[in-house]
Order: structure tokens, then C-alpha cells, then sequence
């Protein structure tokens, strides 16, 4: 059995990747826990096995009295019927070792994933998480990671973003999310050649989840509109990524390092009459025609919001006429101002 046990060991580290001496040494203390709990010894013990023959030995460590009798600092206690034991405890170390290795290789294959793009099947859902079958593993899609309106099926297949991958004691726990920007970024990379072939890039996304997201786009080739790359041949491919986040709008503007053109553009689908930005503060007042203020600004703000976050830039958003108002204010307390200044001469 001895010579069969080491054996089996060996072949163990050539196909799960588990050190023998790792092995030998859980087998070891496995072994003297199960030699303690058999024979209820009451003195300290330690079991040795021979990686060569197999032969498994249990010595009693002896105290500073017994020494002197034996003039050794341990005793052979090996029971004649100790292979049937042995035999039992190195099964189930070998079991657990193998969970143990399937898990860690799980988690290493896992770990580097994090910003990937998965399809999965929903399997359960409540009120706290939603898990998600990837095939090798049941994936997490916390509250958190959930997008409010959606509505996760059993059942139904479903593209996620790995947003983190957690090691634990039962193997990697990997966590996916609907909610990410990365999302975005991934099915664009899916449906757009020009994204994976590096002739168009996506600078910045802003997302709202559920309700709207602008992507900043520009072009590494002067001959591909960036734009319409990404929204493809009568918006086929915007479509895409739309149907798979449910409806949520997706407003695609071009990248300008020119501050000014920039922020014009994140306010699409707004026309802007001017930008005045003061660049120590990061702020820019936007003037827009009268008839396109609520566009500008959005349904509870949405357009403006997401535009301060694209761009980076706070955002003050004012009609024409609302402009004009300030400006003939100002002038009014301005000339009032002087003309006191000068009674009081």
C-alpha cells in the first residue's frame, strides 16, 4: 500500500501541479491527528514517512524523564494495524488536496480576467444578488452591480463585465456587473472592427445605467469617422449595444482636445451658441438658443450631468435670452455703480 500510496502521489504532482513535499507534509499532520484520535495517547507524537519506500513510521516524543532511560529523543509507537488507518486519512487528504488545486488553478485563471467581457445564464435571482452560470463558474452579480430597471430571468442569457475576482475558501468568487462603464466599452469593442483594430478610440465614458450613456469617440485614421463607425450602417451597430442593455440611450460625440469643441459636442444632441470657460476653475457657462435649453439640460438634468462627466468640466447651461438678461443686469448695476461713485466726488 506504502509503495502505491508514494505512487499516487507522484502522479498527482505531474497532472494537478501539487508538490509532493506539499503533499507528504499535510499527510504527515493528517496522519498524527488521526494516530492521536484512534489510540487516545496522552503524550506528544509525530508521524514520518519515507518519500522513497512509502513506509509510513509514528514515534512518541519523549519528555526530559524518558529520555534518560532510552538516551533518544523519540520512540518508534508504529501499531501493527496502522496502514488501514493510514490508508483512510491519505484518501481523504488526497481529496482535499485535489479541491484545494482545483480551486487555486480556478482563481489563476480567474484573477486575470477582471475587465472582461462574459455571457452567461441567469440562474437564480432575489432581492440580494443574482448568480449567473459562466460555465466553470457560478458568477455574482450583486444589487449593487444591477441595473434598476432590468430584469433578470431564469434562464435568460446575459452579457457581463468581470468587475472583481475575490479568493476565497470555496474557490474564486467572481463578481460581474451590468452597471460598469466598462460594459460599454467591451460590447463596443464586440460590434465596432474599427475599436479592435485600434483606428477609432473611445476617451471617456459617462454612464447613468439604465437610462443614458455618452461615449467621447475619436479617430486614429483621418479617412474613418469616428462616429459613424460606431453607430454603423443605418445605426445597425449602435443597435446592438443598445438591445443589449435594454433600451438605454447611447448618445456618441466626438473627442476634441480643444476644450471648448469638446464640451459642445458632450452636450449633443443640443445645439450651443457659445462656451465661455474659466480653466483655473474647470467651468464653463454654455449659452444655448432659446428653443434648445431643456434639450441641453435633460430630463432632471441627465444631459448636462453626464456632459460635466465626460468632459471633466462643471457645467452652467443658459438660454439666449437668459444670457442676454445677465449681461443687460450687469451692465445696469455696473453704470449704477460709476454714476455713484461719482455723485459721491
Amino acid at each position: 500500500m506504502n509503495k502505491e500510496l508514494v505512487a499516487a502521489l507522484r502522479e498527482l504532482e505531474k497532472e494537478k501541479g501539487i508538490k509532493i513535499d506539499t503533499l507528504i507534509e499535510a499527510l504527515k499532520g493528517a496522519l498524527n491527528s488521526a494516530y492521536k484520535k484512534n489510540y487516545k495517547i496522552d503524550y506528544d507524537s509525530r508521524v514520518d514517512i519515507n518519500i522513497e519506500t512509502g513506509e509510513i513510521q509514528v514515534f512518541k516524543v519523549l519528555g526530559e524523564d524518558e529520555k534518560d532511560e532510552h538516551e533518544k529523543d523519540e520512540l518508534e509507537v508504529t501499531p501493527d494495524n496502522f496502514g488501514r488507518i493510514a490508508a483512510q486519512t491519505a484518501m481523504q487528504v488526497i481529496k482535499q488536496k485535489i479541491k484545494e488545486a482545483e480551486r487555486e488553478i480556478m482563481y489563476e485563471e480567474f484573477k486575470d480576467r477582471v475587465g472582461d467581457l462574459v455571457t452567461g445564464i441567469i440562474q437564480q435571482s432575489d432581492a440580494r444578488f443574482t448568480l449567473v452560470d459562466l460555465g466553470k463558474v457560478e458568477a455574482l452579480l450583486p444589487q449593487y452591480e444591477q441595473v434598476p430597471n432590468e430584469r433578470y430571468r431564469h434562464g435568460e442569457r446575459i452579457k457581463a463585465y468581470i468587475s472583481e475576482v475575490r479568493k476565497t475558501t470555496k474557490g474564486p468568487q467572481v463578481i460581474v456587473s451590468r452597471t460598469h462603464t466598462g460594459l460599454i466599452r467591451k460590447l463596443f469593442e464586440l460590434e465596432v472592427p474599427e475599436i479592435s483594430e485600434a483606428l477609432v478610440e473611445i476617451i471617456n465614458i459617462a454612464r447613468e445605467p439604465g437610462y443614458r450613456t455618452k461615449i467621447a469617440v475619436r479617430s486614429n485614421d483621418k479617412n474613418v469617422d469616428p462616429v459613424g463607425a460606431c453607430v454603423g450602417p443605418k445605426g445597425s451597430r449602435v443597435r446592438m449595444v443598445v438591445d443589449e442593455l435594454g433600451g438605454e440611450k447611447i448618445d456618441i460625440v466626438n473627442f476634441s482636445e480643444d476644450v471648448v469643441e469638446f464640451i459642445k459636442n458632450s452636450l449633443s444632441p443640443a445645439r450651443v451658441v457659445k462656451v465661455l470657460t474659466d480653466e483655473e476653475r474647470k467651468f464653463a457657462l454654455v449659452v444655448v438658443p432659446n428653443d434648445q435649453l431643456s434639450l441641453a439640460i435633460g430630463r432632471e438634468g441627465q444631459n448636462a450631468r453626464l456632459a460635466a462627466k465626460l468632459t471633466g468640466w462643471k457645467i452652467d447651461i443658459k438660454s439666449q435670452q437668459q444670457f442676454e438678461d445677465e449681461l443687460e443686469e450687469a451692465r445696469r448695476q455696473r453704470l449704477e455703480s460709476r454714476q455713484d461713485e461719482a455723485a459721491e466726488e
